[in-house]
């Protein structure tokens, strides 16, 4: 009987900042594939508050505490990223309903796109689901505490880029 190959996951998103949400779907994803790649988007279509850069060096930070994750930044379509690198799996994460009609739709077009890649959903756990990059970044803008909401790093390089911007 012949080895099987490995299934590679891809895990897009901006990532602007990695919140603990995310990070608990990394987690499980690494515990579904053997290979996961943390795909950070360019974010052509959104104003990031974190270079493309600080993004990528932020998820390999803290993507490297689990095994078989490798952080990779992509633009233009994810279908091209997605099949460079022979992924069949992409991983959503999905924290309320009100995601699913969206993400539902993402993965229609993608299986259209890409119909041999499979798209999987997974949940954070129960204490991350609030949680998003949006809020995340607003309430440190404001001068917030965000400790719950992202890893001691994450919130560290926060703090940083709100003081370098001049906010709070």
């Amino acid at each position: 009987m012949a080895a099987q190959t490995p299934v590679i996951a891809v895990y897009p998103g901006t990532f602007d900042p990695l919140t603990l949400g995310h990070e608990d779907v990394v987690r499980r994803a690494t515990q579904l594939f053997e290979k996961v790649i943390i795909a950070v988007a360019a974010g052509h279509h959104k104003k990031t508050m974190f270079t493309l850069a600080e993004r990528i060096e932020l998820c390999q930070e803290v993507g490297s505490r689990y095994p078989g994750v490798e952080v990779a930044s992509y633009s233009g379509l994810l279908r091209d990223f997605v099949l460079a690198r022979g992924s069949r799996a992409v991983v959503r994460g999905l924290r309320a309903v009100t995601d699913f009609d969206y993400e539902f739709q993402l993965a229609g077009m993608n299986r259209s796109l890409m119909p041999d890649v499979e798209t999987v959903f997974l949940t954070p756990s129960d204490k991350y689901q609030f949680i998003s990059s949006t809020f995340v970044r607003e309430i440190a803008v404001l001068g917030g505490e965000v400790d719950k909401f992202v890893s001691p790093l994450v919130a560290q390089r926060l703090a940083d880029k709100v003081r370098s911007l001049g906010r709070a």
